[in-house]
Protein backbone atom coordinates (compact mmCIF):
# COMPACT_ATOMS: atom_id res chain seq x y z
CA UNK A 1 0.00 0.00 0.00
CA UNK A 2 1.43 3.33 -1.05
CA UNK A 3 1.80 6.11 1.48
CA UNK A 4 -1.37 8.24 1.46
CA UNK A 5 0.65 11.45 1.08
CA UNK A 6 2.33 10.00 -2.00
CA UNK A 7 -1.06 9.11 -3.48
CA UNK A 8 -2.38 12.57 -2.66
CA UNK A 9 0.61 14.32 -4.23
CA UNK A 10 0.38 12.15 -7.35
CA UNK A 11 -3.33 12.94 -7.71
CA UNK A 12 -2.73 16.66 -7.27
CA UNK A 13 0.06 16.44 -9.86
CA UNK A 14 -2.44 14.89 -12.30
CA UNK A 15 -4.87 17.76 -11.71
CA UNK A 16 -2.08 20.25 -12.29
CA UNK A 17 -1.14 18.52 -15.57
CA UNK A 18 -4.74 18.72 -16.75
CA UNK A 19 -4.88 22.41 -15.85
CA UNK A 20 -1.64 23.01 -17.72
CA UNK A 21 -3.16 21.41 -20.82
CA UNK A 22 -6.24 23.66 -20.68
CA UNK A 23 -4.00 26.67 -20.01
CA UNK A 24 -1.87 25.95 -23.08
CA UNK A 25 -5.04 25.65 -25.13
CA UNK A 26 -6.09 29.14 -24.06
CA UNK A 27 -8.95 27.93 -21.86
CA UNK A 28 -7.68 29.07 -18.45
CA UNK A 29 -10.41 30.92 -16.59
CA UNK A 30 -12.87 30.33 -19.41
CA UNK A 31 -16.34 28.88 -19.07
CA UNK A 32 -15.39 25.53 -20.61
CA UNK A 33 -12.26 24.82 -18.59
CA UNK A 34 -14.05 23.41 -15.55
CA UNK A 35 -16.22 21.18 -17.78
CA UNK A 36 -13.16 19.63 -19.40
CA UNK A 37 -11.32 19.16 -16.11
CA UNK A 38 -14.29 17.68 -14.26
CA UNK A 39 -15.27 15.35 -17.10
CA UNK A 40 -11.70 14.17 -17.74
CA UNK A 41 -11.12 13.57 -14.02
CA UNK A 42 -14.42 11.69 -13.76
CA UNK A 43 -13.66 9.59 -16.85
CA UNK A 44 -10.27 8.65 -15.41
CA UNK A 45 -11.81 7.74 -12.06
CA UNK A 46 -14.52 5.57 -13.66
CA UNK A 47 -11.95 3.83 -15.86
CA UNK A 48 -9.66 2.96 -12.95
CA UNK A 49 -12.56 1.91 -10.71
CA UNK A 50 -13.79 -0.47 -13.41
CA UNK A 51 -10.35 -2.03 -13.83
CA UNK A 52 -9.91 -2.22 -10.03
CA UNK A 53 -13.15 -4.21 -9.71
CA UNK A 54 -12.34 -6.30 -12.79
CA UNK A 55 -9.08 -7.45 -11.19
CA UNK A 56 -11.05 -8.83 -8.24
CA UNK A 57 -12.99 -11.06 -10.63
CA UNK A 58 -10.21 -11.81 -13.09
CA UNK A 59 -7.02 -12.61 -11.16
CA UNK A 60 -5.03 -12.94 -14.38
CA UNK A 61 -5.62 -9.25 -15.10
CA UNK A 62 -3.33 -8.25 -12.21
CA UNK A 63 -0.33 -9.94 -13.82
CA UNK A 64 -1.15 -8.92 -17.38
CA UNK A 65 1.43 -6.64 -19.00
CA UNK A 66 -1.17 -5.30 -21.43
CA UNK A 67 -4.59 -4.82 -19.79
CA UNK A 68 -6.30 -3.96 -23.08
CA UNK A 69 -5.00 -7.11 -24.71
CA UNK A 70 -6.30 -9.14 -21.77
CA UNK A 71 -9.80 -7.68 -22.18
CA UNK A 72 -9.78 -8.18 -25.95
CA UNK A 73 -9.02 -11.88 -25.53
CA UNK A 74 -12.17 -12.33 -23.45
CA UNK A 75 -15.31 -13.51 -25.21
CA UNK A 76 -18.32 -11.21 -25.30
CA UNK A 77 -20.25 -13.48 -22.93
CA UNK A 78 -17.35 -13.64 -20.48
CA UNK A 79 -16.91 -9.85 -20.55
CA UNK A 80 -20.66 -9.28 -20.08
CA UNK A 81 -20.76 -11.72 -17.17
CA UNK A 82 -17.88 -9.89 -15.50
CA UNK A 83 -19.70 -6.55 -15.89
CA UNK A 84 -22.98 -7.97 -14.59
CA UNK A 85 -21.48 -8.99 -11.27
CA UNK A 86 -19.98 -5.55 -10.58
CA UNK A 87 -22.00 -3.39 -8.16
CA UNK A 88 -21.82 0.41 -7.92
CA UNK A 89 -19.51 0.51 -10.94
CA UNK A 90 -20.24 2.31 -14.20
CA UNK A 91 -20.21 -0.23 -17.01
CA UNK A 92 -17.47 0.33 -19.57
CA UNK A 93 -17.13 -1.51 -22.84
CA UNK A 94 -13.69 -2.39 -24.16
CA UNK A 95 -13.82 0.55 -26.57
CA UNK A 96 -14.47 2.92 -23.63
CA UNK A 97 -11.26 2.16 -21.77
CA UNK A 98 -8.37 4.62 -21.65
CA UNK A 99 -5.95 1.89 -22.70
CA UNK A 100 -8.04 1.38 -25.86
CA UNK A 101 -8.22 5.08 -26.73
CA UNK A 102 -4.50 5.56 -26.08
CA UNK A 103 -3.72 3.27 -29.02
CA UNK A 104 -5.53 5.66 -31.38
CA UNK A 105 -4.13 8.93 -30.03
CA UNK A 106 -2.08 9.60 -33.20
CA UNK A 107 -5.00 9.00 -35.59
CA UNK A 108 -6.11 12.02 -37.68
CA UNK A 109 -9.65 11.75 -36.23
CA UNK A 110 -8.70 11.05 -32.61
CA UNK A 111 -10.85 13.89 -31.22
CA UNK A 112 -13.90 12.30 -32.83
CA UNK A 113 -12.99 8.88 -31.41
CA UNK A 114 -12.49 10.39 -27.95
CA UNK A 115 -15.82 12.24 -27.93
CA UNK A 116 -17.66 9.19 -29.25
CA UNK A 117 -16.36 7.12 -26.33
CA UNK A 118 -17.54 9.69 -23.76
CA UNK A 119 -20.97 9.94 -25.34
CA UNK A 120 -21.33 6.18 -25.50
CA UNK A 121 -20.39 5.80 -21.81
CA UNK A 122 -23.13 8.28 -20.91
CA UNK A 123 -25.63 6.51 -23.16
CA UNK A 124 -24.78 3.04 -21.83
CA UNK A 125 -25.29 4.21 -18.26
CA UNK A 126 -28.13 6.67 -18.81
CA UNK A 127 -30.33 4.97 -16.19
CA UNK A 128 -28.25 6.50 -13.37
CA UNK A 129 -25.62 8.63 -15.09
CA UNK A 130 -27.43 11.92 -15.67
CA UNK A 131 -28.36 15.27 -14.17
CA UNK A 132 -32.07 15.65 -13.45
CA UNK A 133 -33.67 19.01 -14.28
CA UNK A 134 -36.60 20.34 -12.29
CA UNK A 135 -38.80 19.99 -15.42
CA UNK A 136 -37.92 16.24 -15.38
CA UNK A 137 -35.73 16.41 -18.47
CA UNK A 138 -32.22 14.97 -18.10
CA UNK A 139 -28.71 15.82 -19.23
CA UNK A 140 -25.76 13.42 -19.54
CA UNK A 141 -22.80 13.95 -17.23
CA UNK A 142 -20.20 13.10 -19.86
CA UNK A 143 -20.49 15.29 -22.92
CA UNK A 144 -18.24 15.87 -25.97
CA UNK A 145 -15.01 17.66 -25.09
CA UNK A 146 -13.46 18.37 -28.48
CA UNK A 147 -16.30 20.66 -29.51
CA UNK A 148 -15.36 22.96 -26.62
CA UNK A 149 -11.96 23.63 -28.23
CA UNK A 150 -11.72 26.54 -30.63
CA UNK A 151 -9.73 25.69 -33.73
CA UNK A 152 -9.46 23.13 -36.46
CA UNK A 153 -9.24 19.34 -36.42
CA UNK A 154 -5.49 19.23 -35.77
CA UNK A 155 -5.81 21.44 -32.68
CA UNK A 156 -8.70 19.38 -31.32
CA UNK A 157 -6.76 16.15 -31.93
CA UNK A 158 -3.66 17.49 -30.19
CA UNK A 159 -5.69 18.64 -27.19
CA UNK A 160 -7.49 15.31 -26.74
CA UNK A 161 -4.22 13.45 -27.22
CA UNK A 162 -2.63 15.47 -24.41
CA UNK A 163 -5.56 14.63 -22.11
CA UNK A 164 -5.46 10.91 -22.78
CA UNK A 165 -1.67 10.75 -22.36
CA UNK A 166 -1.89 12.60 -19.03
CA UNK A 167 -4.48 10.26 -17.52
CA UNK A 168 -2.83 7.14 -18.96
CA UNK A 169 0.32 7.80 -16.90
CA UNK A 170 -1.49 7.63 -13.55
CA UNK A 171 -3.65 5.15 -11.63
CA UNK A 172 -6.25 5.75 -8.95
CA UNK A 173 -6.18 2.12 -7.79
CA UNK A 174 -4.12 2.82 -4.66
CA UNK A 175 -6.50 5.61 -3.66
CA UNK A 176 -9.75 3.65 -3.59
CA UNK A 177 -9.17 2.37 -0.06
CA UNK A 178 -8.41 5.88 1.28
CA UNK A 179 -12.07 6.85 1.46
CA UNK A 180 -13.87 10.11 2.10
CA UNK A 181 -11.10 12.04 3.86
CA UNK A 182 -8.87 11.58 0.82
CA UNK A 183 -11.35 12.27 -1.96
CA UNK A 184 -12.99 15.24 -0.21
CA UNK A 185 -9.57 16.90 -0.05
CA UNK A 186 -8.79 16.05 -3.68
CA UNK A 187 -12.18 17.34 -4.83
CA UNK A 188 -11.59 20.60 -2.98
CA UNK A 189 -8.26 21.01 -4.78
CA UNK A 190 -9.80 20.13 -8.15
CA UNK A 191 -12.50 22.81 -8.02
CA UNK A 192 -10.79 25.51 -5.94
CA UNK A 193 -10.40 27.84 -8.94
CA UNK A 194 -13.96 27.42 -10.23
CA UNK A 195 -16.15 28.17 -7.23
CA UNK A 196 -15.42 31.81 -6.51
CA UNK A 197 -17.77 34.69 -5.93
CA UNK A 198 -18.24 37.00 -8.89
CA UNK A 199 -18.74 34.42 -11.60
CA UNK A 200 -22.29 35.32 -12.52
CA UNK A 201 -25.79 35.91 -11.20
CA UNK A 202 -25.71 32.86 -8.95
CA UNK A 203 -22.35 33.16 -7.25
CA UNK A 204 -21.36 29.83 -5.75
CA UNK A 205 -19.83 30.00 -2.31
CA UNK A 206 -17.65 27.04 -1.54
CA UNK A 207 -18.22 25.84 2.01
CA UNK A 208 -14.86 25.17 3.72
CA UNK A 209 -14.32 21.54 4.66
CA UNK A 210 -13.82 22.52 8.32
CA UNK A 211 -17.28 24.13 8.50
CA UNK A 212 -18.85 21.12 6.76
CA UNK A 213 -17.15 18.78 9.24
CA UNK A 214 -18.37 20.78 12.24
CA UNK A 215 -21.95 20.88 10.94
CA UNK A 216 -21.98 17.14 10.28
CA UNK A 217 -20.57 16.30 13.72
CA UNK A 218 -23.03 18.57 15.49
CA UNK A 219 -25.92 16.80 13.78
CA UNK A 220 -24.66 13.22 14.11
CA UNK A 221 -22.89 11.86 17.18
CA UNK A 222 -20.62 8.82 16.70
CA UNK A 223 -22.62 6.80 19.25
CA UNK A 224 -25.93 7.29 17.39
CA UNK A 225 -27.43 4.32 15.55
CA UNK A 226 -28.50 6.09 12.37
CA UNK A 227 -29.70 4.09 9.39
CA UNK A 228 -32.23 4.25 6.54
CA UNK A 229 -32.41 8.05 6.69
CA UNK A 230 -32.61 10.82 4.11
CA UNK A 231 -30.18 13.76 3.81
CA UNK A 232 -31.10 16.90 1.88
CA UNK A 233 -29.45 20.12 0.78
CA UNK A 234 -31.74 22.59 -1.03
CA UNK A 235 -28.80 24.77 -2.12
CA UNK A 236 -26.24 22.03 -2.56
CA UNK A 237 -23.58 23.77 -4.63
CA UNK A 238 -20.81 21.23 -5.14
CA UNK A 239 -22.06 19.06 -2.29
CA UNK A 240 -19.45 19.66 0.39
CA UNK A 241 -22.03 19.97 3.18
CA UNK A 242 -24.38 17.13 2.34
CA UNK A 243 -21.60 14.67 1.55
CA UNK A 244 -19.83 15.46 4.84
CA UNK A 245 -23.14 14.79 6.59
CA UNK A 246 -23.79 11.58 4.65
CA UNK A 247 -20.25 10.42 5.38
CA UNK A 248 -20.82 10.96 9.12
CA UNK A 249 -23.96 8.82 8.89
CA UNK A 250 -22.47 6.20 6.55
CA UNK A 251 -22.90 5.74 2.80
CA UNK A 252 -24.97 2.58 3.30
CA UNK A 253 -27.21 4.16 5.90
CA UNK A 254 -28.61 7.13 4.00
CA UNK A 255 -29.88 8.44 0.70
CA UNK A 256 -28.82 11.89 -0.48
CA UNK A 257 -31.22 14.38 -2.10
CA UNK A 258 -30.11 17.74 -3.51
CA UNK A 259 -31.20 20.64 -5.66
CA UNK A 260 -29.28 23.65 -6.95
CA UNK A 261 -29.96 26.32 -9.54
CA UNK A 262 -26.42 26.19 -10.96
CA UNK A 263 -25.71 23.79 -13.81
CA UNK A 264 -21.98 24.07 -13.11
CA UNK A 265 -22.41 23.13 -9.47
CA UNK A 266 -24.67 20.19 -10.34
CA UNK A 267 -21.99 18.72 -12.60
CA UNK A 268 -19.35 19.09 -9.89
CA UNK A 269 -21.71 17.64 -7.30
CA UNK A 270 -22.19 14.50 -9.39
CA UNK A 271 -18.43 14.03 -9.55
CA UNK A 272 -18.15 14.61 -5.80
CA UNK A 273 -20.80 12.00 -5.06
CA UNK A 274 -19.20 9.41 -7.34
CA UNK A 275 -15.76 9.99 -5.81
CA UNK A 276 -17.12 9.58 -2.30
CA UNK A 277 -19.21 6.46 -2.82
CA UNK A 278 -22.72 7.89 -3.18
CA UNK A 279 -23.45 6.72 -6.73
CA UNK A 280 -26.71 5.18 -5.48
CA UNK A 281 -28.05 8.72 -4.90
CA UNK A 282 -27.15 10.17 -8.31
CA UNK A 283 -30.75 10.09 -9.53
CA UNK A 284 -31.72 12.45 -6.69
CA UNK A 285 -29.37 15.24 -7.81
CA UNK A 286 -31.56 17.92 -9.36
CA UNK A 287 -30.71 21.07 -11.31
CA UNK A 288 -33.35 23.75 -10.75
CA UNK A 289 -34.72 26.54 -8.59
CA UNK A 290 -35.56 25.07 -5.18
CA UNK A 291 -37.72 28.01 -4.11
CA UNK A 292 -40.01 28.16 -7.16
CA UNK A 293 -39.81 24.53 -8.29
CA UNK A 294 -38.96 22.28 -5.35
CA UNK A 295 -38.47 18.92 -7.04
CA UNK A 296 -38.50 16.33 -4.26
CA UNK A 297 -42.10 15.40 -3.51
CA UNK A 298 -43.79 13.10 -1.03
CA UNK A 299 -44.04 9.50 -2.22
CA UNK A 300 -47.63 9.37 -1.00
CA UNK A 301 -48.75 12.75 -2.38
CA UNK A 302 -47.07 14.43 -5.35
CA UNK A 303 -48.74 17.71 -4.36
CA UNK A 304 -46.79 17.73 -1.09
CA UNK A 305 -43.08 18.19 -0.49
CA UNK A 306 -40.92 15.38 0.82
CA UNK A 307 -39.82 15.63 4.45
CA UNK A 308 -36.24 14.73 5.37
CA UNK A 309 -34.44 13.38 8.44
CA UNK A 310 -31.40 15.64 8.03
CA UNK A 311 -30.95 18.91 6.16
CA UNK A 312 -27.86 21.09 5.67
CA UNK A 313 -27.59 24.31 3.72
CA UNK A 314 -25.24 27.17 2.94
CA UNK A 315 -27.60 29.25 0.81
CA UNK A 316 -26.72 32.45 -1.04
CA UNK A 317 -27.23 35.28 1.46
CA UNK A 318 -28.32 38.13 -0.81
CA UNK A 319 -29.54 37.86 -4.38
CA UNK A 320 -31.93 39.55 -6.76
CA UNK A 321 -35.00 37.32 -6.93
CA UNK A 322 -37.44 40.08 -7.88
CA UNK A 323 -38.33 38.17 -11.08
CA UNK A 324 -40.06 35.48 -9.06
CA UNK A 325 -40.86 37.22 -5.76
CA UNK A 326 -44.58 37.25 -6.63
CA UNK A 327 -44.45 33.49 -7.30
CA UNK A 328 -43.10 32.91 -3.81
CA UNK A 329 -45.85 35.02 -2.28
CA UNK A 330 -48.38 32.82 -4.10
CA UNK A 331 -46.57 29.63 -3.02
CA UNK A 332 -48.82 26.55 -3.40
CA UNK A 333 -47.29 24.87 -0.34
CA UNK A 334 -49.29 26.45 2.46
CA UNK A 335 -47.20 27.61 5.38
CA UNK A 336 -43.80 27.19 3.72
CA UNK A 337 -42.93 30.89 3.92
CA UNK A 338 -44.69 31.50 7.25
CA UNK A 339 -42.52 34.52 8.18
CA UNK A 340 -42.91 36.28 4.84
CA UNK A 341 -40.97 37.07 1.66
CA UNK A 342 -38.29 39.83 1.67
CA UNK A 343 -39.29 43.06 -0.06
CA UNK A 344 -37.62 44.43 -3.19
CA UNK A 345 -35.19 47.23 -2.18
CA UNK A 346 -35.59 50.58 -3.91
CA UNK A 347 -31.89 50.85 -4.80
CA UNK A 348 -29.87 47.63 -4.88
CA UNK A 349 -31.96 44.56 -5.68
CA UNK A 350 -28.93 42.31 -5.24
CA UNK A 351 -29.31 42.90 -1.50
CA UNK A 352 -32.57 40.95 -1.30
CA UNK A 353 -32.13 38.52 1.60
CA UNK A 354 -32.85 35.28 -0.21
CA UNK A 355 -31.35 33.17 2.58
CA UNK A 356 -34.46 33.91 4.67
CA UNK A 357 -36.54 32.04 2.08
CA UNK A 358 -34.16 29.08 2.16
CA UNK A 359 -34.28 29.01 5.97
CA UNK A 360 -38.08 28.79 5.90
CA UNK A 361 -37.98 26.13 3.16
CA UNK A 362 -35.56 24.13 5.30
CA UNK A 363 -37.86 24.22 8.32
CA UNK A 364 -40.84 23.23 6.18
CA UNK A 365 -38.94 20.30 4.63
CA UNK A 366 -37.68 18.87 7.94
CA UNK A 367 -39.42 15.91 9.53
CA UNK A 368 -41.01 16.32 12.95
CA UNK A 369 -38.06 14.53 14.55
CA UNK A 370 -35.44 15.84 12.11
CA UNK A 371 -32.22 17.80 12.54
CA UNK A 372 -30.79 20.57 10.38
CA UNK A 373 -27.89 23.02 10.18
CA UNK A 374 -27.89 26.21 8.14
CA UNK A 375 -25.22 28.85 7.52
CA UNK A 376 -26.46 32.41 8.03
CA UNK A 377 -24.92 35.89 8.20
CA UNK A 378 -24.03 36.47 11.86
CA UNK A 379 -26.26 39.55 11.87
CA UNK A 380 -29.25 37.20 11.62
CA UNK A 381 -28.81 35.83 15.15
CA UNK A 382 -29.34 39.27 16.76
CA UNK A 383 -32.16 40.47 14.48
CA UNK A 384 -34.66 42.69 16.27
CA UNK A 385 -37.32 43.07 13.57
CA UNK A 386 -38.72 41.67 10.35
CA UNK A 387 -38.64 38.20 8.86
CA UNK A 388 -35.42 37.19 10.59
CA UNK A 389 -36.89 37.98 14.04
CA UNK A 390 -40.04 35.96 13.22
CA UNK A 391 -37.93 32.94 12.22
CA UNK A 392 -35.86 33.13 15.41
CA UNK A 393 -38.98 33.43 17.57
CA UNK A 394 -40.52 30.48 15.74
CA UNK A 395 -37.61 28.10 16.36
CA UNK A 396 -37.07 29.29 19.95
CA UNK A 397 -40.74 29.18 20.97
CA UNK A 398 -41.08 25.68 19.49
CA UNK A 399 -37.96 24.53 21.34
CA UNK A 400 -36.17 23.65 18.11
CA UNK A 401 -33.04 25.75 18.52
CA UNK A 402 -30.29 23.29 19.41
CA UNK A 403 -27.59 25.91 19.27
CA UNK A 404 -25.54 28.43 17.33
CA UNK A 405 -21.83 28.52 16.47
CA UNK A 406 -20.44 31.89 15.37
CA UNK A 407 -17.45 31.32 13.09
CA UNK A 408 -14.19 33.31 12.75
CA UNK A 409 -14.06 36.16 10.26
CA UNK A 410 -12.84 35.36 6.74
CA UNK A 411 -13.19 31.62 7.17
CA UNK A 412 -15.14 31.70 3.89
CA UNK A 413 -12.43 32.73 1.44
CA UNK A 414 -14.80 34.32 -1.08
CA UNK A 415 -16.91 36.47 1.22
CA UNK A 416 -16.00 38.84 4.03
CA UNK A 417 -19.40 38.35 5.69
CA UNK A 418 -19.19 36.95 9.20
CA UNK A 419 -21.18 33.73 9.39
CA UNK A 420 -22.82 31.57 12.03
CA UNK A 421 -24.27 28.08 11.95
CA UNK A 422 -27.75 27.57 13.39
CA UNK A 423 -28.56 24.03 14.56
CA UNK A 424 -32.21 22.95 14.41
CA UNK A 425 -33.35 19.91 16.40
CA UNK A 426 -37.08 19.25 16.18
CA UNK A 427 -36.96 16.24 18.49
CA UNK A 428 -35.24 18.26 21.21
CA UNK A 429 -37.16 18.64 24.45
CA UNK A 430 -38.66 22.18 24.29
CA UNK A 431 -37.43 22.85 27.81
CA UNK A 432 -33.86 21.76 27.09
CA UNK A 433 -31.31 24.56 27.04
CA UNK A 434 -29.60 25.91 23.92
CA UNK A 435 -25.82 25.89 23.38
CA UNK A 436 -24.36 29.15 22.07
CA UNK A 437 -20.70 29.21 21.01
CA UNK A 438 -18.57 32.18 20.00
CA UNK A 439 -15.69 30.71 17.99
CA UNK A 440 -14.88 34.05 16.34
CA UNK A 441 -11.49 34.31 18.05
CA UNK A 442 -10.31 30.88 16.93
CA UNK A 443 -8.37 29.97 13.81
CA UNK A 444 -5.04 30.72 12.21
CA UNK A 445 -3.94 32.77 9.21
CA UNK A 446 -2.15 31.09 6.31
CA UNK A 447 -0.99 31.90 2.82
CA UNK A 448 -2.30 30.20 -0.32
CA UNK A 449 -1.37 31.34 -3.83
CA UNK A 450 -0.14 34.62 -2.36
CA UNK A 451 -3.45 35.31 -0.59
CA UNK A 452 -3.98 35.56 3.14
CA UNK A 453 -6.67 33.18 4.37
CA UNK A 454 -8.02 31.92 7.69
CA UNK A 455 -8.83 28.42 8.90
CA UNK A 456 -9.69 26.41 11.99
CA UNK A 457 -7.16 23.88 13.24
CA UNK A 458 -8.01 20.23 13.83
CA UNK A 459 -7.82 20.79 17.59
CA UNK A 460 -10.14 23.81 17.41
CA UNK A 461 -12.71 21.89 15.38
CA UNK A 462 -12.75 19.16 18.01
CA UNK A 463 -12.99 21.77 20.80
CA UNK A 464 -16.11 23.25 19.20
CA UNK A 465 -17.69 19.84 18.67
CA UNK A 466 -16.91 18.57 22.19
CA UNK A 467 -18.18 21.78 23.79
CA UNK A 468 -21.45 21.52 21.89
CA UNK A 469 -22.02 17.80 22.46
CA UNK A 470 -21.15 17.97 26.16
CA UNK A 471 -23.08 21.22 26.67
CA UNK A 472 -20.09 22.80 28.36
CA UNK A 473 -19.73 26.40 29.51
CA UNK A 474 -16.36 28.11 28.97
CA UNK A 475 -15.54 31.71 29.79
CA UNK A 476 -15.94 33.99 26.76
CA UNK A 477 -16.51 30.98 24.51
CA UNK A 478 -19.72 29.11 25.26
CA UNK A 479 -22.93 29.36 27.29
CA UNK A 480 -25.93 27.11 27.83
CA UNK A 481 -29.13 29.13 28.06
CA UNK A 482 -32.79 28.36 28.61
CA UNK A 483 -35.68 29.40 26.42
CA UNK A 484 -36.72 31.97 29.04
CA UNK A 485 -33.23 33.49 29.11
CA UNK A 486 -33.30 33.85 25.32
CA UNK A 487 -36.68 35.60 25.51
CA UNK A 488 -35.35 37.97 28.19
CA UNK A 489 -32.56 38.95 25.77
CA UNK A 490 -35.12 39.77 23.05
CA UNK A 491 -34.47 36.42 21.33
CA UNK A 492 -30.79 37.08 20.73
CA UNK A 493 -28.81 33.95 19.80
CA UNK A 494 -25.41 35.62 20.18
CA UNK A 495 -23.28 33.93 22.84
CA UNK A 496 -21.51 37.20 23.69
CA UNK A 497 -24.70 38.74 25.05
CA UNK A 498 -24.86 36.07 27.76
CA UNK A 499 -21.25 36.18 28.94
CA UNK A 500 -20.73 37.39 32.51
CA UNK A 501 -18.83 40.63 33.04
CA UNK A 502 -16.08 39.70 35.46
CA UNK A 503 -14.40 42.19 37.80
CA UNK A 504 -11.24 40.89 39.39
CA UNK A 505 -10.56 41.82 43.03
CA UNK A 506 -7.07 41.74 44.49
CA UNK A 507 -6.42 41.71 48.21
CA UNK A 508 -3.95 44.39 49.40
CA UNK A 509 -2.69 45.50 52.81
CA UNK A 510 -3.61 48.80 54.51
CA UNK A 511 -0.08 50.05 53.88
CA UNK A 512 -0.35 49.26 50.13
CA UNK A 513 -3.76 50.93 50.02
CA UNK A 514 -2.48 54.15 51.71
CA UNK A 515 0.53 54.24 49.35
CA UNK A 516 -1.70 53.94 46.26
CA UNK A 517 -3.99 56.73 47.49
CA UNK A 518 -0.98 58.95 48.18
CA UNK A 519 0.40 58.23 44.71
CA UNK A 520 -2.95 59.09 43.10
CA UNK A 521 -3.09 62.31 45.17
CA UNK A 522 0.42 63.36 44.12
CA UNK A 523 -0.36 62.63 40.50
CA UNK A 524 -3.56 64.69 40.63
CA UNK A 525 -1.77 67.62 42.35
CA UNK A 526 0.86 67.63 39.60
CA UNK A 527 -1.81 67.53 36.92
CA UNK A 528 -3.78 70.32 38.62
CA UNK A 529 -0.63 72.51 38.79
CA UNK A 530 0.05 71.86 35.12
CA UNK A 531 -3.55 72.75 34.34
CA UNK A 532 -3.33 76.05 36.26
CA UNK A 533 -0.12 76.95 34.44
CA UNK A 534 -1.80 76.26 31.09
CA UNK A 535 -4.74 78.46 32.08
CA UNK A 536 -2.36 81.31 33.00
CA UNK A 537 -0.46 80.96 29.71
CA UNK A 538 -3.68 81.08 27.70
CA UNK A 539 -4.82 84.25 29.48
CA UNK A 540 -1.47 85.94 28.80
CA UNK A 541 -1.66 84.98 25.12
CA UNK A 542 -5.16 86.40 24.97
CA UNK A 543 -4.07 89.71 26.56
CA UNK A 544 -1.28 90.08 23.96
CA UNK A 545 -3.73 90.00 21.10
CA UNK A 546 -4.14 93.40 19.37
CA UNK A 547 -6.47 94.67 16.71
CA UNK A 548 -4.81 94.80 13.28
CA UNK A 549 -5.83 98.02 11.44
Amino acid sequence: MENIETIKNDTIALIDRLKAITFNAGLAGGGNEYIILVETFLYKFLNDKFIFEAKKRKPGLKEAEDEQAFFEKMSEDDYDAMCDCMEDVVELRRTHLISYLAKFRNEPNFATIFDAALEDIAKSNQAIFFIQNSDKTTEPILRPIAELINGGTSKKNAFCKSLIEAVAQFSFESAFSCGYDFFSTIFEYLIKDYNANGGGTYAEYYTPHAVAEIMAKLLVSPDEDVHSVSCYDPSAGTGTLVIALAHAIGANNCTVYTQDISDKSSTMLMLNMILNGFAHSLSHVVHGNTLTEPFHKSEKDQNSLRKFNYIVSNPPFKLDFSDYQSDLKADPYKGRFFAGIPNIPNKDRKKMEIYLCFFQHLLYSLKDDGKAAIVVPTGFITSKTGIAKKIIQHIVDNGWCGGVVSMPSNIFANTGTNVSVVIIDKKKNPEDATVLIDASKLGEDYQEAGLKKHRLTVEEIQYIVDTFRNREMHDDFSVVVSKEEIKEKSYSLSAGQYFDIKIEYVDITEEEFNKRVADYENTLRAQFEESHQLESDILKQLQNLKFNR
